[in-house]
């Protein structure tokens, strides 16, 4: 018994073969049968559409010029319309056009305190100190220093200079009794003395605070660049074999360590 109305033939060239599931085809949208379904197997003669798949963050891009910053969500000024990054989101940090002109006004004026006071800022102040005790404390705190600190065994008797190195307040560590290469730079101390007391140390990295070296009477950072030999060479820097050494994790604007007073223990 036939059925005619049952079904559909198969549109591949020469098949015509009677299919009650036939398949339609997504590019061409013809008929065919099970072993004709796939584009391959009808040989498609539909037009490929090349897709561009996006790889990259979705992200939105700050409308202020020169701002390169990116966020993951809109952030959309409900004034103006624009988009902006975290930093330039208020009205006043994008200047936006729908500002009001008294907030305009205001704005600019803060500006210009703003400019003012950074001019008028003063080198860091050191805190005051007397040479000569600085001079007689660290002779005592060679003497104590030579018979109990650490350090590379291998390193000759000409090059060792000695620091008592106080360590980050938060480490909650006592002092460590550290001598060194003077030949080394203020760099390579702070990553010795940092493994030696097993803090972490991000000064590679792209952290916000990193390790610095203070000294422990004038609260001066020492520059990581700077040989310790130049240093000690140096006298207005007043670094002595058997002075106090500050290490502590700070940003890099800061040039003085303030509250010396907090370190002695």
């Amino acid at each position: 018994m036939e059925l005619p109305h049952i079904g559909q033939n198969c549109e591949a060239a020469n098949c015509n073969q009677l299919d009650f599931l036939p398949f339609v085809c997504d590019a061409c949208r013809k008929v065919f049968c099970l072993q004709h379904k796939s584009q391959d197997q009808h040989k498609c003669t539909a037009p490929v559409v090349a897709q561009q798949k996006y790889h990259g963050e979705r992200s939105y891009s700050c409308s202020i010029v020169n701002c390169e910053q990116k966020e993951l969500t809109p952030i959309q000024c409900q004034h103006c319309g624009q988009n902006f990054c975290l930093s330039h989101r208020t009205q006043e940090d994008h200047s936006c056009e729908k500002l009001s002109g008294r907030a305009r006004e205001l704005t600019k004026t803060a500006a210009h305190v703003e400019t003012i006071l950074a001019q008028k800022q003063s080198k860091p102040k050191v805190a005051p100190t007397n040479p000569k005790a600085i001079q007689m404390a660290a002779k005592i705190s060679l003497m104590k220093l030579k018979s109990k600190a650490s350090g590379d065994a291998g390193l000759p008797q000409s090059e060792r200079v000695y620091f008592n190195i106080l360590l980050p307040l938060q480490a909650k560590k006592p002092p460590l009794p550290l001598f060194v290469s003077q030949m080394w730079s203020i760099g390579r101390l702070i990553d010795v003395a940092a493994e030696k007391a097993s803090i972490t140390n991000r000064n590679n990295t792209n952290a916000l605070q990193k390790l610095g070296v203070f000294h422990g009477d004038t609260g001066l950072r020492l520059s990581p660049e700077s040989a310790i030999k130049s240093l000690l060479d140096d006298s207005s820097v007043m670094l002595l074999n058997g002075s106090t050494l500050i290490v502590e994790n700070v940003e890099d604007t800061i040039n003085v360590l303030d509250n010396l007073k907090l370190y002695k223990r």
